[in-house]
């Protein structure tokens, strides 16, 4: 079984991420990483061929908003934060290229049916070489997930997804989103309500 993704000609996703995303994740190979088998670019409709990810996504398992709802023990969210900082340690430190993300989130963590975490979606990822201490570009991401000094300057380091991943660790541990508007004010974002 293979998972496939589309790009919709009506999508919010460009061709230039779709392209972003194949350069990005057929250079890389990691247990945390999602797998790429294949792609097609040249239909109306380009496809991009995954391995199958039979447990959903995090926000899915620890959020309740899909048909599973897995009660995650304290080992198991353990394991599955040290799974995703791996996968991330990989893309900053051990691949052939430093790669940011720019994108973790719960809902961008795939799970096996081992419930191994995967990271996918790396149509905002972006390479830079050793030398360089950052990349100056323009702010992409979710909001909730962005780093302040990213966020305000547009200056891309590995930190941006280390925030991030610090904010999904968060989601974990309270078992809630970073934002909850069901939630009194004082309460609906985590940041503020860990604080």
């Amino acid at each position: 079984m293979v998972a496939v993704k589309q790009l919709s000609p009506t999508s919010h996703q460009g061709k230039r991420e779709f392209m972003t995303e194949i350069s990005t994740i057929s250079t890389v190979q990691h247990r945390n990483l999602v797998k790429l088998y294949g792609c097609c670019i040249e239909s109306k409709a380009p496809l991009l061929v995954y391995e199958f990810l039979e447990n959903g996504s995090l926000d899915q398992t620890i959020f309740a908003t899909g048909k599973t709802n897995m009660n995650l023990d304290w080992r198991t969210r353990f394991d599955i934060c040290v799974g995703i900082a791996r996968g991330l340690a990989y893309l900053h430190e051990e691949s052939s290229t430093r790669i940011v993300h720019r994108n973790i989130k719960t809902s961008n963590v795939l799970f096996d049916g081992d419930l191994n975490p995967k990271i996918s979606d790396f149509g905002l990822a972006r390479h830079y070489e050793d030398n360089m201490t950052h990349l100056s570009t323009g702010i992409a991401g979710t909001l909730g997930y962005l780093a302040p000094e990213y966020a305000m300057m547009g200056h891309l380091t590995e930190k941006a997804d280390v925030f991030a991943y610090g904010v999904v660790a968060m989601e974990i541990i309270a078992g809630r989103p970073n934002f909850d508007e069901s939630l009194e004010d004082d309460k609906k974002y985590l940041l503020g309500w860990v604080s």
